[in-house]
């Protein structure tokens, strides 16, 4: 989406669980195509967020993971249009985000 009324909001969370439901949140909540939602380590590592949780933590038959690399937050970005802002930012800080901009 590229036109002058879209915007692309970024919202950081601490954990692969948080940044999951926010995706989950802004497709089948808000109806943001699934194609305008993007998901990538807030640095330059690979990460699944600052702690363990939901999918990333072991099961009760695990000693335990090496893949879920503990590295720094993780950022869920949506294009959208202008109007939709308030609504995202609302949606994103309901969900525990850290940090939410806007461009």
């Amino acid at each position: 989406m590229s036109d002058s009324k879209s915007k692309t909001v970024t919202a950081t969370f601490e954990t692969r669980e948080a940044a999951d439901l926010a995706v989950e949140h802004l497709v089948q909540k808000i109806g943001i195509d699934r194609t305008d939602v993007f998901v990538q380590a807030a640095g330059r590592l690979n990460t699944s967020g600052v702690e363990v949780s939901g999918g990333d933590a072991p099961s009760a038959n695990e000693d335990g993971r090496e893949d879920a690399k503990l590295s720094g937050e993780i950022e869920v970005s949506a294009d959208i249009n202008a109007d939709r802002i308030t609504a995202l930012h609302r949606t994103f800080g309901d969900l525990g985000a850290l940090r939410v901009t806007a461009k």
